[in-house]
Order: C-alpha cells, then structure tokens, then sequence
C-alpha cells in the first residue's frame, strides 16, 4: 500500500517562502514511474492543479505560479518538493501532493498581507 506524506505548510506573510514536501513510503519508484502533481484547494473554490514533474523530469505550472514555484524531485529518497517563493495571499490554500492514483492529506499554507 503506498502512502503520500506531505509536510512543510505553514503561516507566512506575503512575500515569504516555503518548501513543501512529499515523501512516499510504499513504494521507492512510485515518482519515478508515474511523476507527481502539486495541487492545492482553497475554502470555496475548486481545487486546481499547481504543479507537475514527469517521470522524465518535465515540469509544468499554472500561470499564476510561474516564476515563483519549483517542482523537484530528490532522486536518493522518494521525495517531491515544491519550493513556493514569492508567495501571495492567494495562495492560501491545502496543498495536495498526488502520484497516480494516489494522494496525501495535505499540508495547509497560509499566507497574510
């Protein structure tokens, strides 16, 4: 059974940063084989899709966090990151990381003006 762990939320004042984690206990390839997803859900509004590694290493964003955040991966641990620079009240938000068919809890991320 594969297991997502996120960690690395917390409360920042805009302009502040933070690096979340994902870390997959279960199964060591689980990102190597399907990639990884960040993404995130604010109170009131549907849940979007933040941030995207493959399993070759292409990553993609959603317009609103280009040029402020970085998906990454640690190849010597089965561990995703997303490093949030930058940051804004409107990131505020759960954050999600998913492989698959498989998904985390989440770690929350709140940002004040």
């Amino acid at each position: 059974q594969v297991q997502l762990v996120e960690s690395g939320g917390g409360s920042v004042q805009a302009g502040g940063s933070l690096r979340l984690s994902c870390q997959a206990f279960g199964n060591r390839n689980i990102f190597g084989i399907y990639g990884a997803d960040w993404y995130r859900q604010a109170p009131g509004k549907q849940r979007e899709l933040v941030a995207s590694l493959s399993a070759g290493g292409i990553t993609d964003y959603t317009d609103s966090v280009k040029g402020r955040f970085t998906i990454s991966r640690d190849r010597s641990k089965p561990t995703v990151y997303l490093q949030m620079n930058s940051l804004k009240p409107e990131d505020t938000a759960s954050n999600v990381c998913q492989s698959w068919n498989f998904g985390g809890s989440g770690t929350q991320v709140t940002v004040s003006s």
